[in-house]
């Protein structure tokens, strides 16, 4: 980037937007009711390095639409992509029959990407990728989120997971799989179960899905900084990951190798023989 401040000082190398590796998926409106001039702040700042924004928990159901085309807008003016967040759970249980016409209202709105999730619900495979099928017969971007805990994706106590049974990692990765050989765009990693909720992190499970789906099929939910520095240590700083938008610049300043804990200080290397 010619007009970075401090252009002499190396930073690692990341590809440019479009791209299909180092993405990194912030969240919009949950935990704090994010307006369009606080997320222009944050794109004029750090826009180059974020790749979607994705709306939490419906959020958008009880914004007004205007508020939400202005957010979206916004985002597409810095080549940010949108993301309705793993909604579609909800209509399925709520509202069966509006599902196709949920999907229709997202693209309506400008909304790139539709997540497929089903961390609380008994359903068939064949029905998720149904419904990825769906979401691109709409012209919008399936990306489906695959879990190792039934449960996961509502913040839950590790008690109340612990409650439920965990998933065969296997089964996650058989999903992953079709989802992908039905044009799905990215797979969605639920942290709940692996690094979240949990009593010791399951980084067995997070090598297991990185190396048989791939890790640049996938995006990694990383809820903590330690998290993010757990995947960017061991998978590289071009790995795809979704952290809270407050993270955002620790987290890139980590990519880059300007910053760092004790852990990864002076340790995250890239290498381009362009």
């Amino acid at each position: 980037m010619a007009d970075r401040a401090f252009d002499f000082l190396r930073v690692n190398d990341r590809p440019e937007k479009p791209r299909e590796r180092g993405i990194t998926e912030i969240r919009g409106p949950y935990y704090d009711p994010m307006g369009p001039r606080e997320l222009r702040d944050i794109l004029e700042t750090m826009g180059r390095y974020v790749d979607i924004y994705k709306f939490s928990g419906g959020s958008f159901a009880l914004m007004p639409e205007e508020a939400v085309r202005e957010l979206i807008d916004t985002c597409h003016e810095f080549d940010v992509q949108v993301s309705t967040g793993g909604f579609i759970e909800h209509v399925l249980i709520a509202d069966r029959d509006k599902v196709e016409d949920y999907v229709e209202e997202a693209g309506e709105l400008g909304f790139d990407i539709v997540e497929v999730s089903s961390g609380f619900l008994a359903i068939d495979i064949d029905d998720m990728v149904a419904l990825t099928e769906m979401v691109q017969d709409h012209g919008l971007k399936a990306k489906p989120e695959i879990n190792v805990q039934f449960g996961a994706g509502g913040a839950s106590s590790v008690e109340e997971l612990e409650s439920e049974a965990a998933i065969d990692p296997a089964s996650a990765i058989e999903e992953a799989h079709r989802h992908l050989e039905a044009g799905a765009y990215k797979i969605m990693v639920e942290s709940e179960g692996i690094t979240e909720r949990v009593r010791e992190w399951r980084t067995d499970v997070a090598f297991a899905i990185a190396n048989e789906v791939g890790v640049e099929n996938c995006v990694f939910e990383a809820a903590d900084p330690e998290v993010f520095e757990w995947y960017i240590k061991n998978f590289g700083p071009n790995v795809n990951l979704f952290v809270d938008n407050s993270q955002i610049v620790e987290c890139e300043c980590m990519r880059s190798g300007l910053w760092g804990k004790k852990s990864t200080w002076g340790r995250i290397a890239s290498y381009s023989r362009d």
